[in-house]
């Protein structure tokens, strides 16, 4: 770490060695590690890949969407935990669905302004571990019973606002996108079916391996350690039969709902991480960048339509580049569920075609989605997969609860 640092621009700012965990499914595997131990595990990997220690790095930038004070301000105590030192400060901050992707782009603007030169930044979460919370309790209460809330299906539903309600939560959003767009259950079942026929190749080919950072949850009782090397969530031999079997999940409420589990994206456990710097930085530290930051954007859209936020926010920031869709050579776009993802293709008048540079890897329905992690699992993936097939431009685009739209463009450092 200097004691100075030196304004940068935009286009000085590199990403070097973006990793993460393997995804857990709820309950699944990494269960009983805390967000704050799993952010931790990908902390130690980055530094075990890239020999950054004490005194290296200035602030670790998260992303959390259910944060609590067993970890607070996680980028710090993550920092702390893992061996960076006392003077490596950190933070924590939600963008919902776009928090370890907005970590990211903090962390280019803040070395691109001199603030820092070495930051890491990601994202992480433990849906397993959210808690359940009451209110009103501090002053004593007399009531016979109190009520908890689920910090995450509370989340869904109170991230309208006041003054735009959405009671079914980000399932009701996915409907509205569905009857807006006229879009089958047929269609979303047959979308959901490429994401996990697409993880599962890649799974096969080995595509996610270099990007993974093993972990190792301890041993518990009578259950040894083990260490975690693959994703737990996608379900490669999953037929169309499985699919339509499902049912789907507001059809009390709804009689023409179509969103299943099966067509939706995972609540799951997981952590990335990425070093943010500037080339000269990089080439003294011996780091390999990847990719660097060309620009990004939000957009807000009706909470009650929240997944169509990709549409405004890519053209956005599309615009202000002077680059069209068809310049990128990957397209990512977070599949929250399968409505949501359809009716922004629709949008983007998305062809057969198309879909050779689009969430080529899988995404949210097959790969899960950590929601404070994915932003930044999303760059991690498509940064490697960017530089296998040689290409220049990514976007990274998602849709964010509350009624927002995120994205941003990389280009591959040559």
């Amino acid at each position: 770490m200097t004691a100075s640092h030196t304004p940068a621009t935009f286009a000085d700012v590199v990403i070097c060695e973006p990793v993460r965990t393997p995804v857990g499914r709820l309950d699944g595997v990494f269960a009983g590690l805390p967000a704050g131990d799993l952010a931790t595990a990908v902390l130690e990997g980055l530094m075990a890949r890239t020999g950054l220690g004490e005194g290296v790095v200035d602030d670790v930038i998260l992303g959390q969407c259910y944060p609590n004070s067993e970890a607070p301000a996680i980028g710090r105590v993550a920092a702390l935990n893992a061996g960076l030192g006392m003077k490596t400060s950190g933070m924590q901050l939600d963008r919902r669905c776009g928090s370890g992707l907005q970590a990211v782009m903090y962390a280019c603007l803040q070395v691109a302004a001199g603030v820092s030169d070495v930051i890491i930044a990601g994202g992480v979460e433990s849906m397993s571990n959210a808690e359940h919370y009451a209110l009103g309790l501090r002053k004593g209460t007399r009531s016979a019973s109190i009520e908890l809330h689920d910090r995450i299906s509370r989340g869904r539903t109170t991230a309208g606002g006041h003054r735009y309600p959405v009671p079914g939560g980000m399932l009701e959003t996915a409907e509205n996108l569905r009857a807006e767009y006229r879009i089958s259950r047929e269609e979303q079942d047959e979308l959901a079916l490429r994401s996990q026929r697409a993880a599962g190749k890649a799974m096969r080919d080995g595509r996610f391996a270099e990007e993974i950072v093993p972990v190792t949850v301890p041993a518990h009782r009578k259950r040894p350690a083990v260490q975690v090397t693959e994703d737990e969530h996608p379900r490669p031999d999953v037929t169309p039969a499985d699919l339509q079997r499902l049912r789907p999940i507001r059809l009390d409420v709804d009689p023409e709902a179509t969103v299943t589990a099966g067509n939706a994206s995972g609540e799951n456990d997981g952590a990335s991480a990425c070093v943010v710097t500037t080339r000269a930085r990089a080439e003294q530290l011996g780091l390999r960048p990847l990719v660097r930051p060309l620009s990004w954007s939000v957009a807000g859209v009706p909470p009650r339509t929240m997944g169509i936020g990709p549409v405004p926010a890519t053209a956005k920031l599309l615009d202000r580049l002077g680059l069209r869709l068809a310049d990128m050579d990957l397209i990512e776009l977070n599949e929250a569920f399968a409505a949501q993802v359809l009716a922004c293709l629709r949008e983007w008048n998305f062809t057969d075609a198309d879909y050779d540079r689009f969430n080529v890897n899988g995404s949210g329905i097959s790969l899960g989605h950590p929601v404070g992690a994915t932003g930044a699992r999303i760059l991690t993936t498509v940064a490697r997969e960017l530089e296998r097939r040689e290409g220049r431009y990514a976007l990274e685009t998602m849709c964010l609860g509350g009624g927002q739209g995120m994205a941003a463009v990389f280009e591959r450092v040559a």
